[in-house]
């Protein structure tokens, strides 16, 4: 049983950054998986109820603002793919591997692991992992804008777009962005 783990939502300034973990079942991989910024969103969301539908197991794992900023980003994300596959490990799914996108994996797994650069374009497993995290993270952001609706989470989810950047200059950050990062940062030092 192979693994595959990714995440979504490194680059916003705000909203937890999400992992998934995925098995595949063997000769039931939804067709068409791929690296979910590739995907239109409706059929990345068509694609992620196959997914769960057919796997034999998949887990999500995320990280909140507060840890990002705690942590930083990159530790942020090791430790919601942890969280993942530790979701597949509570479900009684224990893989033999663990493909990481990316070129580092999280320390202190149970079963080995491999970091794979691009996996999200190249190990199916890896794909599908992309896909689950993306439209999970995006619901979550819909979710958080009807929450905050001044900051137009739905439109942008978190992402430092122009229209976000005034959102946050104009209302300051919202308690889910992250304090840490530059922009958000400089606003809330030219605040004080």
């Amino acid at each position: 049983m192979i693994a595959g783990v990714d995440e979504a939502g490194r680059g916003p300034l705000a909203g937890p950054v999400v992992a998934a973990a995925v098995v595949l079942r063997p000769g039931a991989v939804p067709e068409g998986i791929a690296d979910s910024k590739t995907i239109a969103p409706s059929r990345r969301c068509e694609l992620a109820d196959r997914i769960r539908e057919l796997a034999l197991g998949w887990a999500l794992g995320l990280a909140a603002p507060a840890e990002i900023d705690r942590l930083n980003i990159l530790q942020a994300t090791l430790l919601a793919m942890r969280r993942a596959l530790a979701g597949l490990a509570g479900a009684g799914i224990v893989p033999q591997l663990a493909l990481v996108d990316g070129n580092r994996c999280p320390p202190g797994l149970p079963f080995p692991a491999r970091p794979v650069v691009r996996g999200d374009a190249t190990v199916t497993a890896i794909g599908a992992a992309s896909i689950l995290a993306k439209v999970w993270r995006d619901r979550e952001m819909e979710r958080l804008g009807r929450r905050w609706p001044q900051y137009g989470f739905a439109d942008h989810k978190g992402y430092p777009t122009p229209a976000h950047l005034e959102q946050v200059r104009r209302f300051g950050p919202s308690p889910v962005h992250r304090l840490t990062f530059g922009p958000v940062r400089r606003v809330r030092g030219a605040q004080r």
